[in-house]
């Protein structure tokens, strides 16, 4: 019997292994779980495991079939990226948080739960915000930053991405448009197109995806970002590695003035501001912006 069960993980290794090297987009990459902080948290991975790790973290509303198979695929050329659902979002369990700082402790306990001392950290939007208060909690866990579309807690402007956000969901509903193109992207002819492309993109995974977000996941995460937006600014001085912010100059949920707010608290920051682009900037410039995150990125 202990042969047949050697033989067992042997085959289960062996399976792992094909699954791996043959799953070198994220369109294809297998949903995995680990359990962290009382709960199972659904990721994917792919990349080589050369060099530090790079975790990203989604933004509000979003699980791990909003991220642009693009982006992902060209960080992941030359890393390892690890895309994390939060708590009680698409396949991970537990009930969602309505915090900033508990979604971060989540994030902690996943990063040390994956084995890794030390990773890269890409926020995007309440991502952003998120990966602020990992900083904060474990500054020495974390190498370089990427912060897109985001802000300092405080920020100019945040407070007003939840009236913003409802009332534009029942638009687009109206409009038979996706809430996306409206939040995401600007209302020109190259933001209309990069809206279209995006979400086309999105519906390149057809097997294997991640449920559905739900309203109450919504209504929590925009309770966090607001109270995000009400708190006293974090002193952010104690990460001193090298951090992007990239954002777009027609942002309409997260206002442009919240790019250099968050280069003032940080001092390895350097800014990218792209033109005729809004919330869903890197998604619009996926080529520009992968380039300039491997350059960051790149030790």
């Amino acid at each position: 019997m202990s042969v047949l069960g050697f033989s067992e993980r042997d085959e289960s290794q062996e399976k792992d292994m094909s699954e791996r090297r043959t799953a070198q987009r994220y369109r294809d990459v297998p949903t995995r779980t680990i359990a962290a902080a009382g709960a199972v948290f659904a990721y994917r991975e792919l990349g080589p495991h050369a060099g530090v790790p790079l975790v990203v973290l989604t933004h509000l509303g979003a699980n791990l079939d909003n991220w642009d198979p693009r982006v992902v695929d060209g960080l992941a050329q030359d890393r390892r990226v690890i895309a994390v659902d939060y708590r009680g979002v698409g396949d991970s369990t537990g009930r969602v948080r309505d915090s900033i700082e508990e979604m971060a402790a989540d994030m902690v306990a996943v990063i040390r739960a994956l084995g890794h001392n030390r990773v890269d950290l890409f926020g995007l939007s309440m991502g952003g915000m998120v990966a602020q208060a990992v900083i904060t909690q474990a500054p020495h866990q974390i190498d370089r930053l990427i912060l897109v579309g985001s802000g300092p807690a405080g920020g100019p402007g945040l407070m007003d991405m939840t009236r913003l956000t409802i009332a534009t969901v029942p638009r687009a509903v109206v409009t038979f448009n996706d809430p996306k193109t409206l939040l995401f992207f600007t209302r020109t002819p190259v933001g209309k197109h990069a809206a279209r492309e995006y979400l086309t993109r999105l519906k390149e995974r057809t097997a294997g995806r991640d449920k559905p977000v739900s309203a109450g996941v919504y209504r929590a995460q925009l309770a966090a970002v607001h109270r995000w937006g009400e708190q006293v600014p974090a002193d952010l001085s104690r990460f001193t590695g090298p951090v992007l912010i990239v954002h777009g100059d027609s942002d309409r949920m997260v206002p442009p003035e919240n790019a250099s707010a968050l280069a003032q608290r940080l001092p390895g920051a350097s800014v990218t501001v792209f033109p005729d682009s809004g919330h869903g900037v890197a998604f619009q410039n996926h080529r520009a912006f992968v380039d300039a995150a491997r350059d960051h990125l790149r030790r």
